[in-house]
């Protein structure tokens, strides 16, 4: 014997990290082996509703409006997609230097991540988080009058797009910037 109690049956166990999901405890799992499970499909979805928006440089894959996102994902879902990762794409919503617009009531992102649970509701869903695509001058931080990146608000205004993201139903937060120290931050958010 290692000195070691035994796992008593019937006794509550909290579930640690992301084991509370299908999905990545199935990524836990899986050692070596690749199959549909290991992949996220990737999703754009933008402003307009009803748009469908053909991607040329990324062949088979479009932007989606909210309303033609259920109908391209059921197949999908069915033939087994476990997982996919949420990019919102805006281009009538303004863009300003604190990217306001990448946690509005108004981002296609938000608006979405309602519809996407109650429709696939064994579907793990992952959010970009960046500002790149929010802010006007496209960098994923916010900026010094001089141009460079300010780390210290960055962070803050990622983390506040992180946790609206995560209110609205994101099962992960996919921080894709650049910041130093953003996942301590989110952690602590």
């Amino acid at each position: 014997m290692t000195g070691r109690k035994p796992f008593a049956v019937g006794k509550r166990h909290i579930l640690q990290s992301s084991i509370f999901n299908q999905t990545l405890r199935d990524w836990h799992g899986l050692q070596s082996e690749l199959t549909s499970k290991n992949l996220m499909y990737p999703v754009f979805i933008v402003e307009d509703d009803e748009a469908v928006q053909p991607i040329s440089s990324m062949p088979g894959i479009s932007r989606f409006g909210i309303n033609k996102l259920r109908e391209h994902l059921k197949p999908i879902v069915i033939n087994g997609l476990a997982s996919i990762l949420v990019f919102g794409v805006i281009e009538k919503l303004p863009k300003d230097d604190v990217a306001t617009n990448a946690d509005s009531k108004d981002n296609p992102v938000i608006k979405a991540l309602p519809k996407l649970r109650s429709w696939f509701p064994n579907l793990t869903i992952a959010c970009d988080v960046c500002l790149c695509p929010y802010s006007s001058h496209g960098h994923c931080g916010i900026l010094h009058s001089d141009g460079t990146i300010n780390n210290e608000a960055s962070l803050v205004r990622i983390s506040e797009v992180a946790l609206a993201y995560a209110k609205a139903g994101a099962h992960i937060v996919a921080p894709s910037d650049m910041m130093d120290g953003r996942i301590g931050r989110l952690k602590r958010n």
